[in-house]
């Protein structure tokens, strides 16, 4: 009896080798690395049961760990600037509605280790909202030293366009 086998999917004559599977273009050490680290994740998982573990350098676990952890920060950043960027140009009526939008602003911030890009000196800042003559709901102003000395850049009655940048590390304070 004969045996039905699946046609082949390619036609080959008798004697030719099949040709090589198609490889898709070289691969990325990143993603090279991450496989390496959930492979020996998973043999260390198994119980001992696997072959031996091979030993994945702390270098490059914290290596991958550090492009990943970039790259989320990246996302976050740019998510909740173009949300912010949505608020430009407006004004909530008035100073205590406005300085609560920019409380919850900076809190928000100040979690993920942001501040505001100045507008004027493009330095890292915090905005805050302060009272003006004349401005009813006050202004919204870029809070930041400059030069060893705590500066107001500023001054516009509608949220100005926010960029985000990192928090820069606290200064120490020599007595």
């Amino acid at each position: 009896m004969e045996r039905d086998s699946p046609p082949p999917s390619r036609s080959t004559t008798v004697g030719e080798e099949p040709a090589p599977p198609v490889q898709a273009s070289s691969p990325d050490p990143e993603v090279i690395a991450t496989q390496q680290v959930a492979e020996n994740s998973a043999v260390a998982d198994s119980g001992g049961d696997g072959p031996p573990v091979q030993a994945v350098a702390p270098e490059l676990i914290l290596g991958d760990l550090k492009r990943q952890m970039n790259r989320l920060q990246r996302e976050i950043r740019l998510t909740i600037q173009a949300q912010l960027g949505q608020m430009a140009g407006r004004s909530l009526g008035s100073i205590e509605a406005n300085r609560e939008l920019v409380r919850s602003i900076q809190e928000m911030l100040d979690a993920h280790g942001l501040r505001v890009r100045c507008t004027q000196c493009g330095q890292p800042a915090i905005l805050r909202v302060s009272p003006r003559s004349g401005a009813s709901a006050g202004v919204f102003v870029f809070d930041h030293t400059v030069g060893g000395r705590r500066t107001f850049h500023g001054g516009r009655v509608v949220m100005p366009e926010i960029r985000l940048v990192a928090k820069p590390p606290r200064k120490s304070r020599s007595a």
